[in-house]
């Protein structure tokens, strides 16, 4: 398990959700049952393998579902507007950081066996400390 927003050295993970996770630093607990159960509903936020590298851990909000229509709207970084239909075994994970994230906007749907953990609770730093909402934020 990976409980750090910025675990190892060597997997870097990037600021998603400003400012409720800082660009390095922050320390999430993640729990696998719901994972493993499939029980994973939009607004959880989760932490997958990177589609771009395997070897990086990133953290996401999950937008989209097997069989939503995601509306991707246009802009500089990814072309035209656009609809997605997510394909069965996929979700659609976008961080809430909109105008600094890499997620499906830029490489579409993500196989479901990549995503790894449920984050449910940020323990560092103490002053931050707090449950991990589900809301999904008005501007995703």
């Amino acid at each position: 398990m990976f409980p750090t927003l910025n675990s190892r050295g060597d997997t870097p993970l990037l600021p998603f959700s400003l400012p409720f996770f800082n660009i390095k630093g922050d320390l999430i607990l993640l729990e696998h049952f719901s994972v493993f159960a499939k029980i994973i509903k939009v607004g959880d936020v989760v932490t997958a393998y990177s589609v771009q590298n395997p070897r990086h851990i990133v953290c996401k909000r999950v937008l989209g579902l097997e069989g939503d229509t995601i509306k991707v709207p246009w802009s500089s970084t990814n072309g035209p507007a656009r609809t997605v239909k997510v394909p069965a075994g996929h979700v659609w994970l976008q961080g809430d950081n909109t105008l600094n994230s890499t997620d499906s906007r830029h490489y579409g749907p993500v196989p479901y066996t990549l995503v790894n953990g449920k984050a449910f609770l940020k323990i560092w730093p103490l002053k931050e400390a707090g449950w991990v909402s589900s809301h999904v934020p008005a501007l995703l």
